[in-house]
């Protein structure tokens, strides 16, 4: 073990090819430079499957994939957004280890697999509403009328929200997006006021639910507050993380999802010739175009990683888009293969930050997709090339996905 990181060569993350398309770049990375050090981001990058499983089960090492464009922000800038980053500091992932656990235990209480598995027919119904709003046209974005709409409408349903602030709750999401990007200063206090406004909008129906109980996951938080478990505020804090958290990744999963078999025709005949593969399909969706192309951590005490020892402070970018497409671990690692197994990704993280929605998301997105192929089953792309939002580095997503039908 060195007691630094050596001298490593330079990579440009930020070029224009690379948030295009990041892969052949982060191969030789993965090959020249495991750890390497980015001055951009002022802190490390990790790219081997090994490695990134070991920096996710460190509990030394802490979340910090908040507020990545605070560092360029004044004083005076940050002391006007003290109220997202007080909300912020309350939601589960973001808090001590002891916090955490408390909250993760509570809501395993809902996130059962007989909960989800139940939620299916609602979900297949959603769908198909979806799919009868477009069904004259021939076709639709799949990102505006499908992907976001669909899960969107589900996280909702479970915590109670009704049907009519569906839209707004899109809406704040798409504000909400500024915090985990490197947003500017006007993007962060948009994404401030929509916090705050959800979090007023959430107190309403917390205030409905002491009075009024029902089967929600808003219902169990107010028994949880009851018994002690949960303050008001850090109901309607991490209410907010989960109407954010529960759409938006599954969103663009979906989306991607449907990127990839259009890009691989031959893995979308394959699907649609053998429906019993959808499972495996979705874990390979996972794999390729997981959500979390990058995970951050921060090291809360002197820790090695990667055979560095690292000192306190530092910042570790773990380049899950990287390490799943590591060519010790995966078999021909940038083919799609709906056939994939074992198929050993990190999408959804592991150990005790591992995602408590990852059956929630797996479950919506075979829904989605078995009632595609059964309603559509001649969908075809209606555009040359994707339309994508890139967020350097390494980060991007489907602005639209256009089809017809």
């Amino acid at each position: 073990m060195s007691d630094s990181v050596t001298a490593v060569p330079s990579y440009d993350l930020f070029a224009p090819d690379v948030a295009a398309d990041p892969h052949p770049l982060l191969h030789r990375i993965r090959a020249e430079s495991p750890l390497t050090w980015v001055p951009e981001l002022d802190g490390h990058l990790l790219t081997r499957h090994s490695d990134i499983v070991a920096a996710l089960k460190d509990r030394r090492l802490a979340t910090a994939n908040l507020g990545q464009g605070l560092d360029r922000l004044s004083q005076a800038e940050r002391d006007e957004l003290k109220p997202v980053l007080r909300s912020i500091s309350l939601w589960m992932g973001h808090t001590n280890d002891d916090d955490h656990v408390r909250f993760q235990q509570l809501l395993k209480r809902y996130f059962t697999p007989a909960t989800v598995n139940g939620l299916r027919p609602r979900v297949r119904r959603l769908t198909e509403e979806l799919l009868d709003a477009v069904a004259g046209a021939g076709r639709m974005d799949v990102v505006a009328d499908l992907a976001y709409p669909l899960p969107a409408n589900v996280i909702a349903e479970m915590l109670g929200m009704p049907t009519t602030e569906r839209e707004r709750l899109q809406a704040w999401s798409r504000d909400i997006l500024a915090i985990f990007t490197r947003s500017d200063f006007e993007q962060l206090k948009q994404c401030q006021r929509s916090v705050l406004e959800m979090q007023d909008y959430l107190r309403g129906l917390v205030e409905q639910r002491r009075a009024e109980p029902r089967e929600d996951l808003l219902s169990m938080f107010v028994a949880a507050e009851r018994e002690g478990v949960v303050t008001e505020d850090e109901i309607v804090a991490n209410c907010v993380l989960l109407l954010f958290a529960g759409h938006e990744t599954t969103a663009n999963l979906i989306a991607n999802g449907l990127v990839l078999l259009f890009d691989n025709p031959d893995q979308f005949a394959l699907l649609k010739q053998r429906r019993e593969l959808m499972p495996s399909a979705v874990e390979e969706m996972l794999r390729c175009g997981g959500p979390a192309s990058t995970v951050v951590r921060v090291t809360t005490e002197p820790v090695e990683v990667a055979g560095h020892e690292l000192p306190a402070g530092r910042l570790v970018y773990l380049a899950m888009l990287a390490g799943n497409r590591d060519p010790e671990v995966f078999e021909d690692p940038d083919k799609f293969d709906i056939t994939r197994k074992p198929n050993r990704h990190t999408a959804f993280g592991l150990g005790a930050f591992y995602c408590l929605g990852a059956a929630l998301a797996r479950m919506e997105t075979d829904v989605c997709f078995s009632t595609l192929l059964d309603r559509v089953p001649d969908l075809r792309p209606a555009y040359e090339t994707p339309d994508l939002i890139v967020n350097p580095p390494l980060g991007s997503r489907l602005a639209t996905v256009d089809v017809t039908f």
